[in-house]
């Protein structure tokens, strides 16, 4: 059959043409604009590549370096500072960082050295010393005593020991009279002037004993020493 016969086929049915017979030849047209665009690409960018022995096109003197994409000499230093960065950097991973200059701070003024002062050496005054070894008495119950003569001078010391009732005192007295007489026969001292600067009782020696009691059992005794200790000195 002819195209005529179908045509009228078509109208005596009433249906109408067919949607894709009509797009091919849209679609055709659209594949053979393709070629003209990319032909008319490539001449201009062929155009743009100087031929061999010509010289590139230079931008006008109107025209701006910005416009014709050249770099301007304005614009060459800062192309080279990076570079220079660069070398600064390796540079200064060798020779190490170069410390920057800081200016010079004035001395402070130097303090003056203290100025030494010579002190007097303080006068050393006579000590007497006498001692009682192994004395029949506690040690707590000397102290009782010595400490009321302790600082005070011979003859209040002497009255302080003649009118204490306890039997140490008169050990401590004894002790006093020893000192004295100390001060007087071998360091020339006169008794009025002598005061009491120490006067104390060390623990001596513990005697054992044992005293028998009921059932055959035995009783600890002990007898305590002490050792006594006066030292006189001039009054001041």
């Amino acid at each position: 059959m002819s195209a005529e016969d179908d045509e009228k086929e078509n109208e005596t049915s009433g249906d109408t043409p067919v949607e894709p017979a009509a797009k091919k030849p849209a679609a055709k047209k659209a594949a053979a604009d393709k070629p003209a665009a990319k032909a008319e690409k490539k001449p201009a960018a062929r155009a743009e590549k100087p031929a061999e022995g010509e010289q590139p096109p230079t931008a006008e003197a109107g025209e701006s370096s910005a416009d014709a994409g050249e770099p301007t000499a304005e614009a060459e230093p800062e192309a080279e500072k990076p570079a220079k960065v660069k070398r600064d950097k390796k540079a200064a991973a060798v020779d190490g960082p170069i410390a920057e200059e800081t200016p010079a701070k004035e001395a402070a003024p130097e303090p003056k050295p203290a100025v030494a002062t010579k002190r007097k050496p303080a006068e050393r005054r006579q000590v007497v010393l006498a001692r009682a070894r192994y004395v029949r008495t506690s040690a707590r119950k000397a102290r009782m005593v010595c400490g009321h003569i302790r600082g005070k001078s011979v003859p209040e010391a002497r009255a302080i020991l003649a009118f204490t009732p306890r039997d140490v005192a008169r050990d401590w007295s004894k002790l006093l009279e020893s000192a004295v007489a100390n001060a007087e026969n071998n360091h020339e001292l006169l008794e009025d002037d002598l005061v009491v600067r120490e006067a104390y009782a060390d623990e001596g020696p513990t005697i054992k004993r044992f005293r028998p009691r009921a059932m055959g059992r035995a009783t600890p005794i002990r007898k305590r020493t002490s050792h006594l200790t006066i030292t006189l000195t001039p009054r001041s």
